[in-house]
């Protein structure tokens, strides 16, 4: 595993959020191709990796998605102060003091850092601590000599730039992983980790098994299409959100039983339960109500096939997320007991 975290780490310091994916699209085709399977993209820019099986008619999809949250400029005020707009869905709350980085069109990266307006409690009192937190008043302090449009403009920064959270990965001796965007890129690395086994072992899973890393999963269309025509059953690997209410920990691969999106397949649920259960794994069952997934935009598309959602747990999810080794672990051979049943 521990290479795997590295890997990991590596994942989540790569900038990939909805809608400009492409690095993290080429790192994963590279991963892919290095382990000799035959990778497509599709239209709209996801990515298929393709591993044959025992039983090559018969096809199953694993799907994670590589994007994430972020923002971009909004608006940029007389005096120099950059607003946002959101990609994805997150409390405003959650990103103000991040440390980001604007990226312009000619490649350009210019730091600052998310302030809510008024800043100082020494200049507002106590407006600062009460004040909600919205796109109207949180903004992007540049770490440049600004104080009008016109110089923001100057240096190449303009609406609709992509605004670039840190995603500040640490990894405990505890083993835990803090970061932003383990949502979605801890379930990547399990597909990583599910189809290097099966090539390190020079085996093959029972049927022929596609890789789907989708890019607009956090805007709700991520693998609404070209899944691959011959998929009978699609399992979504995405994080298991932890909280008052809900039984998914950080230790644990969670199998989902439904989300805002309704139940998940009833059959193919039992059989990972039972999977989990002969494999001894530490498994959660639990149900998001305010949550969707891959499998979730796969199902509205109209497409005929039995659909499942496993992950491992992560605390805090769409703020400061913060996972542990074990719960990747579990949803690695989670993944592998499914392919080899």
């Amino acid at each position: 595993m521990e290479r795997y975290i590295e890997e990991l780490q590596d994942l989540l310091n790569l900038k990939s959020p909805t809608g400009h994916t492409e690095l993290g699209i080429k790192v994963l085709e590279d991963r892919f191709k290095a382990m000799g399977l035959f990778t497509y993209r599709t239209n709209k820019g996801a990515l298929i990796a393709k591993l044959p099986g025992i039983e090559e008619n018969r096809e199953v999809t694993l799907a994670a998605h590589i994007d994430t949250l972020g923002a971009m400029v909004k608006e940029i005020t007389n005096t120099g102060k950059v607003r946002m707009t959101q990609i994805g869905g997150y409390a405003w709350s959650t990103i103000e003091g991040e440390y980001v980085e604007i990226e312009t069109m000619d490649g350009q990266f210019i730091t600052g850092t998310i302030l809510v307006d008024p800043e100082s409690s020494h200049v507002h009192g106590s407006e600062t601590s009460t004040v909600q937190r919205t796109g109207k008043n949180l903004y992007v302090r540049l770490d440049e000599r600004v104080s009008s449009k016109e110089d923001v403009l100057k240096l190449g920064i303009n609406v609709g730039d992509f605004i670039h959270l840190d995603p500040r990965v640490e990894v405990s001796k505890s083993g835990y992983i803090k970061s932003r965007h383990l949502d979605n890129k801890a379930g990547v690395i399990a597909l990583i980790a599910i189809a290097e086994h099966f090539i390190d072992h020079d085996i093959k899973p029972n049927f022929t098994t596609n890789f789907f890393i989708s890019n607009y999963e956090e805007v709700g269309h991520g693998a609404a299409a070209a899944i691959p025509e011959k998929t009978s059953e699609f399992i979504a690997f995405d994080m298991a959100a932890l909280g008052d209410g809900q039984s998914s920990d950080e230790f644990s691969v969670t199998i989902c039983a439904k989300d805002s999106s309704g139940p998940y397949d009833y059959d193919l649920k039992k059989r990972l339960v039972q999977l989990a259960m002969n494999e001894n794994l530490n498994y959660k069952l639990d149900i998001y109500p305010f949550y969707g997934s891959d499998g979730s935009a796969a199902l509205k598309a109209g497409n005929d096939i039995r659909v499942a959602l496993i992950g491992p747990g992560v605390h805090a999810s769409h703020s400061f997320e913060r996972t542990h080794i074990e719960a990747i672990d579990n949803t690695i051979k989670l993944g592998i007991a499914y392919l080899t049943e």
